[in-house]
C-alpha cells in the first residue's frame, strides 16, 4: 500500500481506533477527532463493552478476575489463560479507546466500585489498590481518568520501587530485582496519571529510575549476561494486556517523550530496529499472536493478518524516531 492507501486503510476502523488515527497520524484538526472519539460510547468496541457492565458497577462480578470460579468455553472445558473479561481489565480498554469519562460518571460507577468492588487479594477496597504494581499502575491510571483520590496508591506506587530503579509484582514473595513486565506497566500508570492530572515532580523522578532500568537493558537484553531476556519481548499482539514486548516499550517511551518535551534516548536504537523490522513491504504488521483467555468479544485481528492497532503504534513509534 501507498501512504494514501495505508492510512485509508487505518481510518477504516473502529471509533476506538480511528480518533488515534486522526490526531495522531493524520494530525486532523481537533473537531475532527473529538466527534469521533464521542462515538465510543455509542458505536462498536466501546458499546460493546459498556453493555456488559454490571447493575453494581463491576464488569463479570470481579475486581481483576472474573467472580464465576473458573472461565470455561462454549462446550463447558475451562479455558486456558487468564480471563480478561473482569473490571480493572474492562477499565483500562474503555480509558485506552479514549472513552468520555463522564459516560462512567453518570452511571456512577467510581462510587459503586468504592462500596462493591473488592480486590481477589485480601478482599482490599478497589480504589486502594492491593500488593501487585501492575494492577496498583492500572488502578492508579483508571481511578485518575474517573476523578477518583488515588494519592494514597500514588505514594505507595513510588515508595514501592526496588533498589535497581524498577518494580516487582513479586515483591511481596521476595524478589529484589525488578521485572521488565511491571516495571512497564506501572510506568505506564504513572504516565497516565500525569497526563490526567498534571506534572509531578515524584511522579516524574520515580519514571525516570524506571525508564533507566529498561534503557540500561537496552529494552531487550539481560543486564548482567547480556543475553536476550526471550523471545516473548519481540513477539508483537494487541491487545497488550500486561504482556511486555518491545513496541509496548518503545510505544511507552514515545508518549513519556511527548510529556516530558524530551528526545528519544539514544539507547532505543536496537529495540526500534526490532519494530522496523518487522514492518512488511506493504507498511503494514502482523498479529502474531493472541494472549490466551476468555474475553468479551475479540477486539483485533487473528494472528498471522494485519493489524490495524500494531500498524498505528508501530508507525508512530518509527515516525517518533526518525523525526529525532
Amino acid at each position: 500500500m501507498g501512504d494514501d492507501d495505508l492510512t485509508s486503510w487505518l481510518l477504516d476502523a473502529d471509533p476506538a481506533l480511528r480518533w488515534q488515527v486522526e490526531r495522531d497520524l493524520v494530525r486532523a484538526p481537533s473537531d475532527v477527532w473529538e466527534a469521533t472519539r464521542s462515538r465510543v460510547a455509542t458505536e462498536g468496541l466501546g458499546a460493546r463493552l459498556l453493555a456488559h457492565q454490571d447493575p453494581d458497577g463491576r464488569w463479570a462480578g470481579g475486581a481483576y478476575f472474573p467472580g464465576s470460579s473458573a472461565a470455561t468455553d462454549a462446550e463447558g472445558r475451562a479455558e486456558e489463560g487468564q480471563p480478561w473479561t473482569a473490571t480493572t481489565w474492562s477499565l483500562n480498554a474503555l480509558r485506552e479507546w479514549g472513552l468520555d469519562p463522564a459516560v462512567l460518571q453518570a452511571r456512577r460507577t467510581p462510587e459503586l466500585l468504592a462500596e462493591s468492588c473488592r480486590w481477589e487479594y485480601d478482599d482490599l477496597p478497589y480504589w486502594d489498590g492491593e500488593v501487585d504494581w501492575c494492577i496498583n499502575g492500572y488502578t492508579l491510571a483508571n481511578g485518575a481518568w474517573l476523578g477518583v483520590d488515588v494519592s494514597g496508591l500514588r505514594r505507595r506506587i513510588i515508595d514501592g520501587r526496588l533498589d535497581d530503579g524498577g518494580w516487582n509484582c513479586e515483591w511481596v514473595a521476595g524478589a529484589t530485582v525488578s521485572s521488565f513486565h511491571s516495571t512497564l506497566n506501572t510506568l505506564r500508570g504513572l504516565l497516565a496519571y500525569e497526563e490526567l492530572t498534571g506534572s509531578d515532580d515524584e511522579v516524574r523522578a520515580a519514571r525516570a529510575t524506571g525508564e533507566d532500568y529498561l534503557l540500561r537493558r537496552h529494552l531487550l537484553h539481560r543486564l548482567s549476561t547480556g543475553e536476550p531476556v526471550g523471545d516473548w519481548a519481540t513477539r508483537f499482539a494487541y491487545p497488550f494486556r500486561w504482556y511486555y514486548s518491545v513496541l509496548h516499550a518503545t510505544d511507552y517511551f514515545r508518549r513519556a517523550s511527548t510529556v516530558d518535551g524530551t528526545p528519544p534516548d539514544p539507547r532505543l536504537a536496537e529495540a526500534v530496529e526490532v519494530v522496523r523490522e518487522r514492518r512488511r513491504p506493504d507498511g503494514t504488521w502482523l498479529q502474531e499472536h493472541r494472549h490466551p483467555g476468555q474475553v468479551w468479544f475479540e477486539i483485533d485481528v487473528p494472528p498471522g493478518e494485519p493489524s490495524r492497532w500494531l500498524t498505528l503504534y508501530a508507525t508512530l513509534v518509527l515516525r517518533w524516531w526518525d523525526g529525532r
